[in-house]
């Protein structure tokens, strides 16, 4: 490929970025009321678990990260668990049942009412989020969505969805990061006390 055309594509990219973070400002409220819902799942001394496949695995990890570590404060640690990070788990569940049931089984397990569940998918189809999705309704728990585009038929089960206003995967996981880097910053600053 010429330097032309990487060129070309890069300032595509960046343009195509650009105009998918203007759209996010109507998703700011819906972020922010997630955000405000995570605080008093700790205000309440419960757990956030997430999860996701691949990349949004990683972003999942990321949210887990932040919220056990710190954002920008020295602060207590808080509760959260990244489903996909426990190997062990995962293929014992993909290999006696499926790898349809590798979350749904973990959160069925592990969450209770009061705590939050949150997915990441990019396109809201992959069906192990599905199932996660709809057994941590079932167990009471508080479910948020993070997609793109029409939320797929994980959205059925999110009692809040955070979607990205496009279909491109990889906008929609750089949109994900800004959405969990807010919600960082909201919760690190209440743990903080300020």
């Amino acid at each position: 490929m010429s330097d032309a055309l990487v060129t070309d594509w890069m300032n595509e990219q960046l343009g195509d970025h650009v105009a998918t973070a203007r759209e996010m400002e109507r998703l700011l409220p819906a972020v922010r009321e997630v955000a405000a819902l995570l605080v008093q799942v700790y205000e309440s001394d419960r757990v956030l678990y997430t999860f996701g496949n691949g990349g949004s695995a990683a972003d999942a990890q990321h949210l887990t990260g932040e919220l056990i570590g710190h954002y920008r404060r020295d602060r207590r640690p808080l509760a959260a668990v990244t489903l996909s990070t426990d190997a062990t788990v995962m293929t014992c569940i993909a290999n006696d049942y499926s790898y349809d049931d590798v979350f749904a089984r973990q959160v069925t397990a592990l969450a209770r009412p009061g705590d939050m569940v949150a997915a990441f998918t990019t396109s809201g189809r992959s069906r192990n989020v599905v199932a996660a999705l709809e057994a941590a309704k079932q167990r009471g728990a508080t479910t948020v969505l993070f997609g793109g585009g029409d939320g797929g038929p994980a959205k059925e089960f999110a009692d809040h969805a955070l979607l990205v206003p496009t279909t491109t995967t990889p906008r929609i996981q750089e949109m994900h990061t800004f959405m969990l880097h807010v919600i960082s910053e909201t919760v690190d600053a209440w743990a903080a006390d300020e």
